[in-house]
């Protein structure tokens, strides 16, 4: 069977005992699903075949044979020598009280010892009783040893780092807190300086007391120290990594894999995290990394209950899903779904259609009252929209939460917070249209926002000044404002690439708000859903466990080029030793017991008269492969609608249920809104009347149906389905009654539809989709003729048949998957075994060299030393822009208008026309920016000129260029309409600080006067 599968498409035209078969070698891949079997008169897969055959040896055919290439199995994976490849780790399990969990992971050389009972006093007492994990975790640090404490939001993650940081203070070390954002960086250092006042906080935009024994910081931050070897290190005990499950962050997260692997083997670890299944791997990746041990502390503990309830759209009350024990109900789930059925499309546009206002109450209206009613306050509404948090506020503006006494506090609070800035400045519009929502207890919090107004409705939150707050999805990163009751206004998001249900994890971390600890006796989630969801997607959303911490660490310039610059590191190391290499490690003996395995299942299958049993696979194969094209050709809409009419017998399967044939009732068009160009996509939707499993009907939308079971008398009922579903469309129309209401008038259908399989014991007659469909497509042609061909040599071949036909297909097709199973578990195990990226890090360097960035032997040049600065915009390009004079002849203005397309990151249809001013240094950058792309090409890395170009965006560039010229902030909100005008300015100071750093390198000033006039036109950094 061996060469009979890796043999190429032609020897199914030779004679059957020509084939060159050997026994030894293995079957390559083979398409899923089996070859459905004929009606007695020879048929294409989909309608009968035109007359005319052609001889099977006068096709062409293609190159991408039925199985793919010869299959080699070449080394077993007894051959593998992991040992030189596994990191040489062991996990000791800790006994420890119920409800926390305790493991370690340490070197497999050194033998455990147990933690030892603290002597003497604790580095810092707590007024209340410490939970199981806190005093897991305090003892790991009382034995200074590294501890990753994985804990529910609001679970008291923080008394670990307090701790952590008083005993650093106590043996008169150094202790750094990191954090993700700014914002986070901001409240700790607030609340550690109450606690300890020796406390410093840098973040980029500010520097306060740098000197301090404890410092916050961002890792941004603590990064570039460790890159420029600062002399904070040495003196640095403990590190403190703040919601490190941001390591996923795909933009993002290489800067903690970075740091963690730059920084001492010396230093000690704390690690907060929200829950993640894989705790341990990262505990492990630690312990191979520093070589010491490294605790993990789990706890799903939650100190204040949630009860989980879903609004859906069109009902008037909630249904409870989850309870506070965290079962499932799946009878009100279904409930819920059936309600949403009920209202039908007037469910779904219902949120959207009333945002305005001006339909009546919308249903976050209602459901925001009814929380007030129960004192269900304070309440969270999360939003996936920034205009959607500021519209549903606006609902709410005749709504009055606050009393006479509170409202003079927030106006106290709020006229104190924007004393800083200018008169005119108080005037803008999102100044003074937010005061008397906030007088009113009503916040809105998103990236929109002045930095002034977000940090002011934070603290008033926090204050219990605001009973509702409209927030996105930022507000949930971590800073620690919890309130009594959250509420979703949808279960979907746009991710940037479509439109998709939230993930787990991510409910997980926003619905984690809900519940003040100590103040609430159990917390409520409220989830607003507008479209049908099956019980699998909805169980999977409220009950499913948290996003695993996955590395996505990827290679950057600055990276490299900062690794080229210091002595004691290089990339290559920094590949080797990143969190992505260790998981891909870590996988090495699982997938090699997986081929192992299969080998040993491939090796114990014995097929009689192998070869021509393989002969006959492939022609079946392939005839799948040709059905599925006449498939795509008769789904086509402009072929196959004229032919959907009502009573048109039709054959319904999806991947997961074959309906078999039902009747269409009628079709529906639907506009579907690409995103990412605006452009309509037609999708069609067919309701077909189809016998389903009663118990799949009782209290669920019809998008749930189950096909009936063949010993059950199922129930007729009208389903949605999508066209490319239909894998089959009959030429026999039957007669449907007017009113399909009725049970007993869709079961009559179902009666006509055994009728007609019984007149057509050979199979229901289908549309040829040439003589009847119409369609005159040469390609269609040809793909029917072809499978003729191929039907001609099935039906002729000594196999068809053969009684025992279908147990030898069936066991060659069982042979033949796991024969591609084994190849891409080789593959991966082959991924696993070499360090990844390795190509890419190879063609960067080429790249650096070739633009005068390195030398040959990896020695940084100057061009190199300035790039390294630059970490917050594009370094290659920027640093040609000033090595090729490119700022020489502009003027401040002029630059930073410039600079501002490195920073402007949002969507936005509005294009300026831009002056020449303008436009010829936009026309310059963007000609350096084509030969940076041409070289990376060149050089073998992946690139899209076009795509590239593209991340330079010139949206705001008159908007920048009038600001530095003096207009006022109010006058240049009125040229755009994007919400992020200030943050996108936020990183020109810095990229201009860069280039005064850069200035010593280069030898020349840079730009002093343009950064000195840039930070005189920002009042608000």
């Amino acid at each position: 069977m061996a060469d009979a599968f890796g043999d190429d498409l032609f020897s199914v035209f030779e004679e059957e005992g020509s084939s060159a078969a050997s026994k030894n070698s293995q079957p390559v891949p083979a398409s899923k699903g089996g070859f459905r079997k004929r009606n007695a008169k020879p048929q294409a897969v989909l309608g009968a075949v035109p007359k005319g055959k052609r001889d099977a040896s006068s096709i062409e055919v293609p190159e991408d044979n039925i199985l793919g290439k010869k299959l080699k199995i070449d080394s077993s994976a007894d051959e593998l020598n992991l040992a030189d490849l596994m990191p040489r780790i062991k996990v000791q399990a800790v006994d420890t009280v119920e409800g926390c969990t305790h493991e370690v992971a340490l070197p497999a050389d050194d033998e455990y010892l147990p933690l030892k009972p603290r002597v003497g006093k604790a580095a810092k007492e707590y007024p209340f009783v410490l939970d199981a994990f806190q005093r897991e975790a305090i003892l790991c640090i009382d034995n200074n040893q590294s501890v990753l404490v994985s804990a529910h939001t609001s679970a008291g993650k923080t008394v670990c780092a307090e701790y952590s940081i008083a005993l650093a203070l106590r043996e008169k070390q150094r202790v750094i807190f990191t954090s993700p954002i700014k914002a986070l960086s901001n409240q700790k250092y607030r609340e550690m300086y109450e606690e300890f006042q020796d406390v410093g906080l840098m973040t980029g935009d500010v520097t306060i007391n740098p000197t301090a024994s404890c410092l916050i910081m961002t890792t941004e931050i603590l990064r570039s120290m460790l890159y420029r070897g600062s002399e904070v290190m040495r003196e640095v005990g403990w590190v403190i990594f703040d919601e490190i499950h941001y390591m996923r962050d795909a933009e993002r997260g290489v800067v903690w894999e970075e740091t963690i692997i730059l920084l001492p083997d010396n230093v000690h670890y704390v690690f907060l995290s929200a829950t993640i299944p894989n705790a341990r791997q990262f505990a492990e990746w630690i312990c191979h990394l520093h070589k010491q041990p490294c605790h993990v502390i789990y706890t799903d503990y939650r100190p204040t209950p949630l009860q989980h309830y879903i609004f859906p759209s069109g009902g008037d009350g909630l249904h409870l899903v989850v309870d506070e024990n965290g079962d499932f109900r799946e009878d009100n789930f279904n409930v819920a779904m059936q309600v949403l059925r009920d209202a039908g499309d007037s469910a779904k546009g219902e949120q959207k259609g009333r945002r305005g206002g001006t339909k009546g109450p919308s249903n976050v209206f209602k459901i925001v009252k009814m929380i007030m009613e129960r004192n269900f306050q304070p309440v969270i509404i999360f939003s996936f929209s920034k205009k959607d948090c500021e519209a549903y506020a606006l609902q709410l503006s005749k709504l009055d939460f606050n009393t006479d006494e509170e409202k003079k506090m927030v106006e106290e609070v709020f006229n104190n917070a924007i004393d800083c800035l200018s008169d005119e400045d108080k005037k803008l519009p999102q100044v003074e249209h937010v005061l008397p929502l906030l007088k009113r207890g009503i916040g809105i919090h998103h990236g929109g926002l002045l930095p002034i107004l977000k940090e002011t409705i934070e603290i008033l939150f926090s204050e219990g000044l605001l009973k509702a707050l409209f927030a996105t999805e930022t507000f949930a990163m971590g800073i620690n404002m919890p309130a009594r009751t959250v509420l979703f206004t949808s279960a979907r998001k746009y991710d940037g690439k479509d439109f998709r249900w939230i993930s787990s994890g991510e409910y997980i971390q926003m619905s984690g708000r809900a519940g003040r600890r100590g103040m609430d006796e159990r917390g409520i989630v409220i989830l607003m859903v507008d479209e049908k969801m099956s019980p699998t997607v909805g169980k999977q959303l409220l009950k499913g466990s948290a996003d695993p911490l996955n590395s996505a660490f990827h290679l950057t310039y600055n990276m490299v080029l900062n690794l080229l610059r210091v002595e004691e590191i290089n990339p290559e190391y920094m590949l080797e030793k990143s969190f992505y290499q260790f998981q891909h490690y870590r996988a090495i003996p699982g997938v090699a017991e997986k081929v192992k395995t299969l080998e040993e299942q491939y090796n114990g299958i014995q097929i009689p008269n192998e070869e021509s049993v393989v002969t006959y696979y492939k022609i079946r194969q392939q005839l799948v492969k040709l059905g599925k094209e006449i498939e795509d050709f008769i789904h086509k809409p402009k072929y196959c609608l004229p032919f959907l009419q009502p009573g048109r017998l039709v054959k319904v399967k999806s991947e997961e249920s074959d309906f078999g044939w039902g009747v269409v009732v009628n079709f529906s068009k639907k506009s579907n809104v690409k995103q990412n160009s605006g452009e309509l996509d037609p999708l069609y939707i067919v309701e077909v009347l189809l016998n389903c499993c009663k118990e799949s009907l009782k209290n669920a939308a019809t998008e749930a149906a189950k096909p009936a079971r063949p010993d059950e008398k199922g129930e007729m009922q009208v389903v949605p389905v999508m066209l490319h579903l239909l894998s089959a469309i009959s030429s026999v129309r039957l007669y449907i009654p007017k009113d399909l209401r009725p049970l007993d008038n869709r079961q009559s259908v179902l009666k006509s539809i055994q009728e007609v399989q019984k007149r057509f014991p050979d199979g229901v007659p289908l549309l040829d989709p040439i003589d009847d469909m119409g369609i005159k497509d040469p390609a269609l042609k040809k793909v029917v003729q072809k499978t003729e061909a191929f039907e001609h040599r099935m039906y002729s071949h000594s196999l068809n048949n053969d009684p025992n036909l279908e147990s030898l297909y069936k066991l060659c097709e069982k042979k033949a998957q796991i024969a591609v199973d084994i190849r891409a578990a080789k593959r991966e195990l082959k991924k696993a075994r070499t360090v990844l990226q390795m190509d890419e890090l190879k063609c960067r360097k080429r790249v650096l060299r070739r633009m005068g960035f390195a030398t040959s032997a990896d020695v940084i040049e100057m061009k190199g030393r300035v790039a390294c600065e630059i970490s917050s915009a594009d370094e290659l390009l920027l640093t040609e822009m000033m090595f090729n004079g490119l700022f020489n002849d502009l003027t401040s203005e002029q630059a930073t208008s410039l600079l501002c397309c490195f920073v402007f990151q949002e969507n936005s249809s509005e294009m300026p026309k831009l002056t020449e001013q303008l436009a010829g240094p936009l026309r310059q950058m963007q000609e350096t920016a084509r030969r940076i792309a041409k070289v990376s090409s060149e050089a073998k890395l992946e690139i899209d000129e076009e795509t590239y170009l593209g991340s330079f965006r010139p949206n705001l560039m008159d908007v920048v260029y009038t600001w530095a010229n003096g207009s006022t902030f109010a006058q240049i909100c009125k040229m755009t309409d994007v919400f992020e005008a200030v943050p996108a300015h936020s990183r020109p100071p810095f990229i201009f600080h860069v280039q005064i750093l850069a200035k010593p390198a280069i030898k020349k000033y840079i730009y002093i006067s343009q950064a000195c006039k840039w930070t005189s036109i920002c009042p608000f950094w």
